[in-house]
């Protein structure tokens, strides 16, 4: 059976690519799988410091494979519940290993990027789109309601009215007004997607990736922290920042005012 998802290494980037072109990259049980089992690798990988996501051929990802939820209508209701319930918990398994990995995710996106594949653009840290991506919730149109972190991480991004508006009128957005929205940082020519956003990881993958870590559990916990809390929370990280050798490099470089050399430790 052929892999649903390549990954590559060059230096300290990890390239992930869907690979389904055929589909649209549409997530199946065998994609969710290999992504939670690579992306659970790639966490505990000392050599891997940035991860680029990214869809075969023109485009990023259009949702979930529809064929499998056309077959699960032969199942009985309950039966059916419990299928589409195993595959949703495989699938969130995945996006926790994304959020919790200290290596920061880069998306990058063309063409279609609809359901699941908006949820993996709001759940990365960083997006960079090519002016011909165009971006749709899609899962009203199929009589359902978003998985894969989509409620969570798009109100957060967008704010909740143009998610909401988003979820429930399904109009399709371009990459300006996704840039506009918040859903993503950069619009580049398609022509130049590649090359930027592995510009862009080769310079995370240079920084200091413990530093990295701390920054993303910091911001993934602030919506529910209360001022105190998050404050314990930065003295924290801090304090354990301070003792890493990327932190005496750090402060070492900038007083011989020099570029930092960081190796992630």
């Amino acid at each position: 059976m052929a892999k649903t998802v390549d990954i590559e290494q060059q230096g300290a980037v990890a390239t992930v690519t869907l690979n389904r072109p055929a589909s649209l990259n549409a997530l199946n049980g065998q994609m969710s799988y290999e992504l939670r089992d690579g992306f659970k690798e790639l966490a505990g990988s000392a050599h891997i410091r940035a991860i680029v996501l990214q869809g075969a051929g023109g485009h990023f990802m259009a949702g979930g494979d529809i064929s499998f939820f056309k077959k699960s209508l032969d199942l009985p209701a309950d039966a059916r519940q419990q299928k589409v319930t195993e595959l949703v918990g495989v699938v969130h398994e995945f996006v926790t290993i994304m959020r919790t990995m200290p290596q920061p995710i880069i998306a990058s996106v063309r063409g279609n990027v609809a359901g699941f594949g908006m949820s993996l653009v709001a759940a990365a840290d960083l997006a960079v789109a090519a002016d011909n991506a165009l971006f749709t919730q899609a899962y009203c149109q199929i009589g359902a309601s978003p998985d894969g972190g989509n409620t969570f991480f798009l109100p957060r991004a967008i704010g909740s009215k143009r998610a909401m508006a988003m979820t429930l009128l399904n109009d399709p957005v371009s990459a300006e007004q996704a840039l506009a929205m918040g859903l993503v940082n950069q619009v580049v020519p398609d022509g130049e997607l590649a090359s930027t956003t592995l510009k862009l990881a080769g310079r995370l993958a240079k920084g200091p990736t413990q530093a990295y870590a701390r920054v993303k559990e910091l911001i993934n916990s602030t919506m529910s922290n209360s001022l105190q809390q998050q404050l314990d929370a930065e003295q924290e990280r801090f304090a354990l920042c301070s003792v890493s050798q990327d932190f005496a490099e750090g402060v070492t470089a900038f007083m011989e005012k020099r570029k930092a050399d960081f190796t992630g430790e």
